[in-house]
């Protein structure tokens, strides 16, 4: 995976200390000298007048138990990195080893990806076959407690973590739901979240291959090339591929599931930092042939940040149609450091360009073809789609209130395919 300085991981989402008296200075310093973070001179006067006021709080504040160096400094990074904007924080030790979890596809949990909006606490999208998903918790909820514990004040770790927690445990959480402008509480089990990135792989008719990715961890990259291989030995012959809900990841991991698309050298994404010498190109690597069937992308609202990254690419280069909806907007790049003490710290260093220039950064992917669903429809899909299990029309609708309905949104895609095997083969024929 590719790596930038002491970087350990680079999202695109929704993350040690010194002698007592000197952590942050140090901490700052060690940024500075390994990294050329700031000059020397505004940094000692900066790391000075810190430490100042450190000793001050330290020896004065009424409660001494409130005011010891390690808990001060602490709060300080936190303070310096959540200022910045919504998705740079220091991690303490737990949070990290969290963040590391995550990245692995692993946690107990409920299995919602949220975000801090405008201090609100807003659900991107609930990731696939999990206790939130199952109980219908949709995009754009806003959750207003969580066992009692209202959202005032928190940041995006007392949230997770008030969410974690051991398998087979309850949380009570109360959401607001804007579409309705009503409140509702749910009582949700924690299960072991083990996150498959691709969800679902099958073969429609008229050779038309549907995959659909859950999100972009480590493993995406490779159970993505297992699917288009399954899909491949049974006759590939056009492609559907469902980004809807998708809330992102690892930027590695979304070069990789649209580098299959790409010749070697063919530009994918690039990222941009502060300075024009922080570009970095991402380029199709592979020798073999780009695979050239016809191919839909599915987006909505919930699709983000690393599936807004496979969109825009595919999009760009003609590769591939898009369909549904507006994606997020997420297009910044949060670089993840380690410190010491199995601490460490998110950083937005950069925000992501698809290969034409275009910054999808609060601005999201437009479809081609535009197909919106409403929240119900959504609603109803996302269940159908993690119970198929359950078969029966009859059935189905005895458990869960309401006949199992078309999607709208992959029945169009479909229409994309056929339209564009129809426009090859005319090519093909020639005048």
């Amino acid at each position: 995976m590719a790596t930038l300085g002491p970087m350990l991981k680079r999202f695109l989402t929704i993350a040690g200390g010194a002698m007592v008296g000197t952590a942050l200075a140090y901490t700052a310093a060690h940024l500075a000298a390994g990294w050329g973070l700031w000059p020397n001179r505004e940094l000692d006067r900066s790391s000075s007048y810190v430490r100042q006021v450190l000793q001050l709080v330290a020896e004065n504040y009424v409660d001494g138990t409130q005011a010891n160096y390690e808990r001060l400094t602490k709060s300080a990074l936190h303070g310096l990195l959540e200022s910045l904007d919504p998705h740079s924080e220091f991690m303490e030790a737990k949070d990290f080893k969290e963040l590391e979890e995550d990245m692995n596809a692993e946690f107990g949990g409920v299995g919602i990806q949220v975000e801090m909006r405008n201090d609100r606490v807003v659900v991107i999208a609930p990731i696939a076959g999990t206790p939130g998903d199952r109980a219908g918790i949709l995009r754009g909820d806003e959750i207003r407690s969580v066992d009692g514990q209202g959202m005032d004040k928190v940041t995006m770790n007392d949230v997770i973590d008030r969410l974690r927690g051991k398998p087979r445990t309850r949380v009570t959480v109360k959401f607001y739901r804007p579409s309705t402008r009503k409140e509702f509480e749910l009582i949700l089990v924690r299960e072991v979240i083990k996150v498959e990135s691709v969800r679902d792989v099958r073969m429609l008719s008229g050779n038309v291959g549907y995959i659909q990715l859950t999100q972009f961890s480590e493993r995406t990259g490779k159970e993505f090339i297992d699917a288009l291989n399954k899909l491949s030995a049974a006759g590939l012959g056009a492609l559907i591929l469902d980004l809807r809900n998708n809330p992102g990841g690892l930027l590695d991991a979304a070069v990789e599931v649209a580098e299959p698309f790409f010749k070697k050298g063919e530009l994918i994404v690039y990222t941009q930092g502060r300075n024009p010498k922080d570009r970095e190109d991402f380029l199709g690597e592979a020798d073999e042939p780009p695979l050239t069937v016809p191919v839909a992308v599915l987006i909505n609202a919930g699709s983000a940040s690393a599936a807004e990254i496979v969109a825009g690419a595919l999009r760009d280069t003609r590769k591939a149609v898009i369909v549904g909806e507006r994606s997020f907007g997420k297009g910044s790049v949060q670089s993840i450091f380690q410190l010491k003490n199995g601490e460490g710290l998110r950083l937005t260093t950069a925000r992501y360009y698809t290969p034409s220039g275009v910054t999808i950064h609060e601005r999201g992917i437009e479809p081609q073809v535009d197909v919106v669903m409403s929240p119900e429809e959504d609603r109803q899909l996302r269940l159908q789609r993690a119970r198929s299990d359950v078969e029966d029309v009859k059935e189905f609708k005895a458990r869960f209130g309401f006949e199992p309905i078309a999607d709208r949104q992959l029945d169009a895609a479909l229409e994309v395919i056929q339209g564009l095997r129809s426009w090859e083969s005319r090519a093909g024929s020639g005048p």
